[in-house]
């Protein structure tokens, strides 16, 4: 699942975190996600998911300062199903290594998260990563885009990968097509869109943003990408509401897939 949850901000009123983090909880549980990448994610807002979803733990930092400040995107796991082996985060600028950089002519610091997994039952090992792009650099995204693609090739080692993320980027926009298109010099295959890879017909509405007024036609900025092998069963834009209210200004992105080949 991938679900930009909205930072708590007290001005958002009816549609503060403290009204919906029940039910943010509830949406994780009810649809079985194993693996959750979320974005606008603050510490304060994550220990209240952990106590809300006890058998789940989490990687990622604080896009600030690499501990607790500012955004997390962080990467929730049910540790009833899935073991994290290792995990990392890297800043999405020319210095990714460099806590708390900030890279092209994005407005804030950007990173990315990533974790190998293992499945508990079936024993595959994979990579996930999870992002939020900028959301006023188109410089930014498009480089973010490139930065991640050289990546992947050093922290999958050959395992199967899936990504989730805020790209704030629809699917004819340069950071989405440096995404899926074209190999690199390293033999690295580009991404699929999980939506595009589905057994099944894609569920729900073609848009992810709601500005928790109503979905907006033509605003997918919010994805599940899968490399090459990994099979994606189903895959759904969630628009659940309680008593009219969205979960978010996001609508969660739920995909089911199967990394490794039976």
């Amino acid at each position: 699942m991938s679900f930009n949850l909205r930072y708590d901000n007290p001005a958002d009123g009816p549609n503060a975190w403290p009204r919906r983090r029940d039910h943010v909880a509830g949406a994780i549980r009810f649809h079985g996600a194993q693996v959750v990448g979320v974005q606008e994610a603050l510490a304060s807002m994550l220990r209240e998911l952990d106590a809300l979803l006890p058998t789940y733990r989490r990687v990622g930092v604080g896009r600030s300062d690499g501990a607790e400040r500012g955004e997390f995107s962080a990467i929730l796991y049910d540790t009833t199903r899935v073991t994290a082996l290792e995990s990392g985060t890297f800043w999405l600028s020319p210095t990714p290594d460099v806590v708390g950089s900030k890279g092209w002519d994005a407005a804030l610091e950007r990173i990315a998260t990533w974790a190998r997994f293992r499945d508990k039952q079936s024993g595959c090992t994979w990579v996930h990563v999870n992002t939020h792009f900028d959301h006023v650099g188109d410089s930014a995204r498009v480089e973010s885009a490139r930065l991640i693609r050289r990546r992947l090739g050093a922290l999958a080692k050959g395992l199967p990968l899936t990504m989730t993320g805020d790209f704030n980027a629809n699917p004819s926009h340069p950071a989405y097509v440096t995404l899926t298109t074209s190999t690199l010099p390293d033999g690295s295959r580009p991404l699929r869109d999980a939506l595009h890879v589905s057994d099944t017909p894609h569920y729900g509405p073609f848009s992810t943003w709601n500005a928790f007024k109503d979905i907006e036609p033509d605003r997918r900025i919010d994805f599940v990408f899968v490399s090459d092998g990994v099979r994606v069963r189903r895959h759904g834009i969630l628009s659940d509401r309680w008593d009219g209210r969205f979960l978010s200004d996001h609508l969660p992105v739920l995909a089911e897939v199967q990394p490794c080949s039976r």
